[in-house]
């Protein structure tokens, strides 16, 4: 398995990627299952902020692991800051993970349970690293928002998004997407919980402080479906496989310790 091919299959999957990435069996590697009765309250952490009014999205693709929303890059107006965050990060892109038909796919658990699909906001430290490549290799280098979906009702702002998906079926494949904001994807409470972590797809640094949103927000069966459409393939492929269960699963915790932002 050379660095390029790794991919969510039996040969080239998750528990394959040590072979290429050592740092897949680190100590601070990403996802975990979040346990309640164990994660401690900190009364220290505030709520996070999250800045995104004038947050612009430039374009959708299919990188061959997900389905990627793209932000400007140098856009000061889409930040999340406060929370166990020093510093301001900057929104980059957000992306997806998600199971096969009838399969759940979140990457992180709480409590074990697994949820229908995982929303990842990825943000990088823009106050102390000069690009995005850069902050991903750094220890405080990114901060990720993690959002979980469960099946129940249409989520309407979730339409823009899977109305674009079958432009984007194939890998490599990108369209313009312009005025996105994803604060429509916030559920109502911004609770979380907190920990050190990593980049859950090589090269898995480890330089994420992980956010993860208690309450989920809700989408239908048939909006899920839709992710499924995708493939993990080119279009010259004649393999073609079906985008799913692109999911890692939780890893050890190795004595880190979870905050909560609530009691």
């Amino acid at each position: 398995m050379t660095g390029h091919h790794w991919g969510y299959g039996k040969d080239n999957g998750p528990s394959e990627w040590h072979k290429d990435y050592p740092i897949a069996e680190g100590n601070h590697q990403s996802p975990i299952d979040i346990v309640p009765a164990e994660a401690v309250f900190d009364a220290r952490l505030s709520p996070i902020s999250l800045c995104y009014n004038n947050c612009t999205s430039v374009s959708i693709s299919n990188n061959g692991h997900s389905v990627v929303v793209e932000f400007t890059d140098s856009d000061e107006r889409s930040v999340i800051q406060g929370g166990p965050l020093e510093d301001m990060y900057r929104l980059k892109q957000f992306h997806f993970h998600w199971g096969g038909k009838g399969c759940r796919g979140s990457e992180h658990t709480v409590g074990g349970k697994t949820y229908a699909s995982e929303l990842h906001l990825v943000h990088w430290n823009a106050i102390k690293y000069k690009s995005f490549g850069e902050a991903a290799a750094a220890p405080d280098g990114l901060a990720v928002l993690a959002i979980f979906l469960e099946l129940g009702d249409v989520h309407r702002a979730l339409h823009q998004i899977t109305d674009a998906l079958y432009m984007v079926k194939f890998k490599g494949s990108v369209i313009n997407f312009k005025g996105f904001n994803p604060k429509c994807l916030l559920p109502n409470s911004l609770e979380y919980w907190t920990y050190p972590g990593s980049l859950t797809t090589p090269p898995l640094y480890e330089s994420v402080t992980w956010i993860v949103l208690k309450e989920p927000i809700y989408v239908s069966d048939k909006q899920m479906g839709k992710f499924r459409t995708l493939l993990f393939n080119g279009e010259e492929d004649d393999d073609r496989k079906h985008m799913e269960n692109n999911f890692r699963p939780p890893q050890p915790l190795k004595g880190r310790t979870v905050r909560a932002s609530f009691e």
